[in-house]
């Protein structure tokens, strides 16, 4: 109002003008008037009055720059001194967060202020990324520690102490600063363990990335680390020089996620949506809830526990290995024959392939007949006892072994000079002539099964 009555005569245009900079207040506000004047309006001769005005609303919008942080633009969480526990010291059991000080009208926080936003953005739902002003709550930062801004500071998961970041206040520096301390609860998968891995805790869903890294990236170990996740879903990670788990999954392009669910591990499900955090928490969480109860109680009413098909790992394989623990399962109990592929060795995944490919090919002939046949191989230098019952003539060989009734078996014919490798069309010249009804069968001698490798219990880590 002094400003306007300093005006001479019908200087309506400048009347105007200052009721617009003294309605839009605050330094922003004046920022915004004054920038609009210089580029928008047309210039007119104007009072000394208001030539002062805009003088100073040059100096206004010298001083405009400040910290904004928005939570429209921006991913930083923006605390303050009584929430921080809140936000931060109440969650430290299960997240990292870093936390930035700043000074609203320091030209080092403003420049950082992007750099940081690109943390926050690339850590989304993944760490906790905040900023506190140091303007605003002075008291909090001079506790902290913090004489100049900007400032980090790293609070990682407990019992590891909070400590300041030393490095570069850049965004790569920062983020993998964080990054580091994110809990990592994956699995690395190999052929030793993936078949328990697959097995145990049955009622939680397992899921399975496919990398051409050698270590978990940090989406990966974020999931695994994730609140409910970590009680109800396990996170293995492959690495593509595990060939054999690799060839198993029939995974063809990197990173890849497959989960597999069930008690039996029988629902496989591939991940095709975009490989974001968010994406595939969205994804997983859909089946996590199955989780909820791990273990249950063994047989008897022992007080020890362990999952329902914890030593089973059989139970989930295409062509699952005949020994002490598995023959039940595998082909003792229940119907069909018993199609045993001989091996003095281990079984190879090209092997594996072949038997699961003819096991398909014959369950696919036989379902109109009511007959059925169970598909395993056997390590003969391990099952000694069972090379003196079966004598093949060379390795790798097979047999049909009928359980029922009375035990009797019949061997794949290798020739008069072992001219016949036991390979796919071997198999299946033996499978026609067992379906055909010209298979000749032998007695196993006094109808009982020889004696069984005894192997030392070895516990998988998982």
């Amino acid at each position: 109002a002094v400003l306007a009555h300093q005006l001479s005569g019908p200087k309506w245009l400048e009347v105007l003008l200052l009721t617009a900079l003294l309605r839009d207040s605050g330094r922003p506000g004046i920022h915004r008037f004054c920038t609009s004047l210089q580029t928008d309006s047309p210039m007119v001769s104007l009072s000394r009055p208001l030539a002062r005005v805009l003088l100073l609303c040059g100096l206004g919008s010298a001083q405009a720059v400040s910290v904004e942080i928005d939570a429209m633009k921006h991913d930083i969480q923006q605390i303050t001194m009584s929430n921080f526990d809140g936000v931060i010291s109440k969650f430290r059991d299960s997240a990292v967060s870093s936390l930035w000080f700043f000074k609203g009208d320091n030209k080092a926080d403003v420049s950082f202020l992007d750099e940081y936003n690109k943390v926050a953005a690339d850590l989304k739902g993944m760490a906790k990324v905040c900023a506190i002003s140091c303007t605003d709550w002075p008291l909090f930062c001079e506790k902290q520690g913090v004489k100049e801004t900007p400032a980090v500071m790293i609070y990682p998961t407990n019992p590891m102490p909070a400590f300041k970041y030393e490095g570069k206040m850049e965004s790569k520096g920062v983020l993998a600063k964080v990054a580091r301390f994110i809990p990592d609860f994956t699995t690395k998968v190999t052929k030793e363990n993936v078949d328990a891995f697959i097995t145990t805790d049955p009622t939680k869903p397992k899921v399975l990335l496919f990398s051409n890294k050698k270590t978990p990236p940090t989406i990966w170990k974020a999931l695994s680390s994730e609140t409910v996740f970590k009680r109800t879903v396990k996170f293995g990670f492959v690495s593509e020089d595990e060939k054999d788990v690799v060839q198993k999954f029939k995974v063809k392009k990197f990173p890849a996620v497959i989960m597999q669910r069930g008690s039996k591990a029988e629902i496989k499900e591939t991940f095709s949506g975009e490989m974001k955090f968010t994406a595939l928490k969205d994804w997983v969480n859909l089946h996590s809830e199955s989780g909820m109860g791990d273990k249950v109680a063994s047989a008897g009413g022992s007080a020890q526990e362990e999952s329902i098909e914890e030593s089973k790992p059989w139970l989930v394989q295409e062509v699952p290995e005949l020994t002490a623990k598995s023959q039940g399962d595998v082909c003792f109990k229940g119907e069909g024959l018993c199609v045993i592929y001989l091996k003095e060795g281990e079984i190879t995944q090209a092997e594996t392939d072949m038997l699961s490919g003819l096991s398909k090919k014959f369950t696919s002939q036989l379902s109109d007949r009511g007959a059925k046949m169970k598909w395993m191989w056997m390590n003969l230098a391990i099952e000694t006892e069972y090379k003196t019952l079966f004598e093949p003539a060379m390795l790798p060989s097979a047999v049909v072994f009928n359980p029922h009734k009375r035990l009797r078996f019949t061997k794949l014919d290798h020739g008069e000079d072992n001219e016949v490798e036991g390979d796919e069309q071997s198999l299946t010249n033996l499978l026609d002539k067992v379906l055909g009804g010209d298979a000749r069968f032998k007695m196993v001698p006094g109808q009982k099964l020889p004696g069984w490798a005894k192997r030392d219990a070895k516990k998988t880590e998982l």
